[in-house]
């Protein structure tokens, strides 16, 4: 079993930047050659949850959204079990109650789609202001 809980969250103003976190306690993020792989996904009120970026539990492969492309950078440090999402030139379509998930892994592979994860984090809302 693996808790996931993100933080980092807020109001900010467009063209801000913010950077969550989401730190994972349980299991080890590798152990007998698996890992978790990680996502981020975010879910805007009356949208469904999508993909906004995935790592593999290496972090030698990273996933984005096109939306987020060169905004948005997904990275890891295996040492703190920790997950970051560094958001930048944020704009109010990005407002959503932000979410990570992971799953385990045998390779250095991401996966880019919700159901494709079996722990999820409870959320963190990020708003974006005009």
């Amino acid at each position: 079993q693996v808790q996931l809980v993100e933080s980092g969250g807020g109001l900010v103003q467009a063209g801000g930047s913010l950077r969550l976190s989401c730190a994972a306690s349980g299991r080890t993020f590798s152990s007998y050659g698996m890992g978790y792989a990680m996502g981020w996904f975010r879910q805007a009120p009356g949208k469904e949850r999508d993909v906004v970026a995935a790592i593999s539990w290496s972090g030698d492969n990273t996933y984005y959204e096109d939306s987020v492309k060169g905004r948005f950078t997904i990275s890891r440090d295996n040492a703190k079990n920790t997950v970051y999402l560094q958001m930048t030139s944020l704009k109010p379509e990005d407002t959503a109650v932000y979410y990570c998930a992971a799953r385990l892994a045998y390779s250095s592979v991401y996966y880019p789609r919700p159901r494709q994860y079996d722990y999820w984090g409870q959320g963190t809302q990020v708003t974006v202001s005009s």
